[in-house]
């Protein structure tokens, strides 16, 4: 039960965030005009960056929060903060002509990159930040020390569930960058920037969720007269 918990929820709060449909947008014009074995070839490559970059941080987050002395309730308030950021940004950004023209742009200053150029930025920028952003790691650190206190069998289950939640979003990461130019031709613009809306409405609601959960936490541990 814990593991599903866990899955379930560390699935339905990273995907809003890592968004792969968004990212596939940015990273089919960040390589432009490849070959379909180039974006199989990267797509897999990062697909397996992301499963070792989140997890790395998974099993170091608890540690990293201990290291500098900080409260599960103040990542949960910064955090929150943070998410609340990214889904307002999404929110409020313009409309899918101007996002896919932006992208374009972006996709014409990197034609010029061979193959290898391109596999060298397997890592950075494709899978982080393009990704898993700062607003990732900050959900995967706080997903993960949430459950430090918890006994040692509920503690490998809960981590498991969110081991498995990361694979599941980096294989679907996987499919939407290796076939992100066959994405874009059946999904019109109109209707990706409108996935995008929803899940950027979702993105703030669990960011207004972490952060009242960080709030009350603090409230709560505040002396009484």
């Amino acid at each position: 039960m814990i593991l599903w918990t866990s899955f379930l929820l560390a699935f339905s709060t990273l995907l809003p965030i890592i968004n792969p449909i968004g990212s596939a947008l940015i990273f089919l014009g960040l390589v432009g005009d490849a070959p379909p074995s180039v974006f199989r070839s990267l797509a897999r490559r990062i697909a397996i960056n992301n499963i070792i970059f989140l997890t790395v941080i998974e099993l170091t987050g608890s540690a990293i929060l201990r290291f500098f002395g900080i409260s599960l309730p103040i990542v949960q308030v910064a955090g929150g903060l943070v998410i609340i950021s990214i889904g307002w940004s999404l929110l409020n950004q313009k409309d899918a002509d101007a996002s896919v023209q932006s992208k374009q742009e972006e996709a014409d200053a990197c034609n010029e990159s061979n193959t290898r150029d391109l596999e060298q930025k397997a890592f950075y920028p494709f899978t982080f930040p393009i990704t898993s952003g700062p607003g990732t790691l900050v959900v995967t650190i706080t997903l993960s020390a949430r459950t430090a206190h918890t006994a040692l069998l509920d503690y490998g289950l809960s981590h498991a569930g969110l081991f498995l939640a990361i694979v599941l979003i980096s294989i679907i990461c996987y499919f939407c960058y290796a076939y992100a130019p066959r994405l874009t031709r059946s999904v019109s613009p109109g209707t990706v920037h409108g996935i995008l809306r929803v899940m950027a409405f979702i993105v703030l609601s669990i960011g207004v969720q972490i952060a009242w959960n960080g709030f009350t936490a603090l409230y709560t541990a505040l002396p009484r007269r």
